[in-house]
């Protein structure tokens, strides 16, 4: 990782130049008013202490624009703080944006292999991190850099010896920088990666709670938590540790060297070739010099931590993601099915499938069985394009899926999953997933085709009802009959009910297979079951065994 993969992605999200030019030129006049106050002191140091000189300004007059200088001065700051920050936010929200766009694009495996709340992390605080940096830090180098040149040169009007000196030594703060901040960039990218597993804990404790509670685990569940937090805290301290002593010491150097430069031109003042006013400007334009050169140590440790948080984010976007588009378009099926020859096997284990063949015919429903472990559900992905078979095909109406779009795909599919994924919303907004642009009277039929209604109806706010995380606030079977209505709403041609009975007692489960006779009669329908009861909606069943199918009715 370089500044270049920095500068690339920066380039991307950083909102327009004129934009960017304002801030620029408001903090570069904020600067620039900074340099007048201590010509300003000066006027004031000499009206005070010799009255009768001639002098440009009196001593209220130089009081008077004293006061408008601090007037210009809080407004450009204002101006300035306001505008940064803002942008700050527009480029945010563009990044996370971008992001989850392209989290959305990336194939099932990649949230199969990641944790939750690492992708969390991505979209809160290294996102965050890379923002912030664009307005806060680097904006301000130029006039940073336009105030360190300032002073120098009005210094340099006072004292050409002092400017000078003064100058020669500027390089040495930056060699003190890299030496007291080689241990920021470890300690960033460590802080990122600590980060983003204490969000996993919690995102992954908060949703098994249920779980937690039933088995009494909350204080070894909090020890683990706190654990986490305590090594973030730790490392977290450490940054700070470094990069609280870097700006300090940096301004302490620079103060010093002014200070001594100061001392060895005490005789000047002495022998009457400098004036105090004189001393006094000088005085102030080092100080005022000394912080920028500060700041600018600041720069450092936040380079490094926006390098470590782009390098997380740059490992995400490397990633080849799905190309819905990508193929000739699937035209309306009839829901013929064909597996030919098709081998798979996961990353890291043996092989599931083996050469195996599988024909659907349009209109029938095919019991797919076999042991946990056996490749049902991968079946299912397959035909979904989750993944893509190693060896073979699979075909739908005689059409090689890998040659058609994903959209045109999967819009012709319904799927009711064992673990129904719901959202945290409304019923109605739950079943209308399925069908963006449903209306009221297609979510009822739905509902009613998947004999939802008669619960639905009973709910204090019918439709209206919120169902809470995943459904909690409904029973398994009550989510199974919601998910069902998700996937009819679509009208697929093809249907897979994946355990989709699991939730339901031996009555409900009866009462599911007669009311889905009827709804079910003019789709391809691939049952995985392994319940005796849900086998008599087949029109065929076949076993999953050792990698290939084997028919038995």
């Amino acid at each position: 990782m370089n500044l270049r993969n920095l500068n690339k992605l920066l380039f991307e999200i950083t909102p327009n130049v004129p934009i960017l030019l304002v801030i620029i030129v408001l903090m570069t006049m904020e600067s620039a008013l900074s340099l007048v106050t201590p010509w300003l002191a000066g006027r004031f140091t000499q009206a005070v202490l010799t009255p009768s000189t001639s002098l440009a300004f009196t001593y209220q007059q130089i009081l008077l624009l004293w006061l408008l200088l601090l007037v210009l001065q809080t407004v450009t700051s204002f101006s300035y703080q306001y505008l940064s920050q803002t942008t700050t936010q527009r480029m945010l929200t563009r990044l996370r944006v971008r992001l989850y766009d392209h989290l959305q694009s990336l194939p099932i495996s990649f949230f199969q292999e990641h944790k939750h709340g690492n992708i969390l992390s991505l979209l809160t605080n290294d996102s965050a991190i890379i923002s912030s940096f664009v307005t806060n830090t680097l904006l301000s180098l130029l006039p940073l850099l336009f105030t360190v040149c300032g002073a120098l040169i009005c210094i340099f009007f006072i004292k050409p010896m002092v400017a000078v000196l003064a100058g020669l030594l500027i390089p040495f703060f930056y060699l003190a920088t890299k030496l007291f901040g080689r241990r920021i960039r470890p300690l960033s990218q460590q802080m990122i990666k600590q980060y983003s597993e204490t969000l996993s804990v919690a995102e992954e404790n908060l949703a098994t709670i249920p779980v937690i509670k039933s088995f009494t685990r909350e204080y070894i569940e909090s020890g683990k938590f706190e654990k986490r937090n305590e090594q973030l805290l730790s490392t977290t301290a450490d940054y700070i540790r470094i990069q609280s002593l870097l700006s300090p010491l940096i301004k302490f150097l620079a103060t010093g060297i002014i200070l001594l430069i100061l001392w060895t031109i005490s005789d000047d003042l002495s022998a009457g070739s400098l004036h105090p006013a004189d001393i006094v400007q000088l005085l102030l334009y080092g100080m005022l010099m000394t912080q920028p050169v500060s700041r600018l140590a600041n720069v450092y440790g936040q380079v490094q931590r926006t390098i470590g948080a782009t390098e997380h984010l740059l490992e995400i976007f490397s990633l080849t993601p799905e190309s819905p588009k990508l193929g000739i378009e699937l035209p309306a099926v009839t829901g013929d099915i064909a597996y030919r020859d098709v081998s798979f096997q996961y990353p890291g284990r043996s092989k599931l499938l083996k050469g195996l063949n599988l024909t659907i015919r349009s209109g029938e429903t095919v019991a797919i069985t076999g042991e946990n472990g056996a490749g049902k559900t991968t079946l299912v992905h397959l035909l979904m394009r989750f993944a893509d078979p190693d060896e073979g095909e699979v075909l739908i109406d005689g059409k090689n899926i890998r040659t058609v779009t994903l959209d045109s795909l999967r819009k012709q599919i319904g799927i009711v999953q064992q673990h129904v994924l719901l959202q945290n919303s409304t019923i109605a907004d739950n079943i209308r997933f399925g069908n963006p642009n449903a209306t009221e009277e297609q979510i009822t039929t739905a509902a009613g085709n998947a004999h939802a209604l008669e619960f639905i109806t009973k709910l204090p706010q019918g439709f209206d009802t919120i169902i809470g995380d995943q459904g909690v606030k409904l029973s398994g079977g009550q989510k199974q009959r919601l998910s069902l209505a998700r996937a009819l709403i679509k009208d697929p041609a093809i249907l897979i009910l994946d355990e989709a009975t699991a939730m339901f007692d031996p009555e409900g489960e009866q009462s599911f297979i007669l009311e889905c006779r009827k709804i079910l009669r003019d789709k391809t329908v691939l049952l995985i079951t392994h319940r005796p009861g849900s086998l008599q909606l087949a029109d065929r069943i076949v076993k999953l065994d050792d990698g290939k199918i084997h028919e038995t009715t």
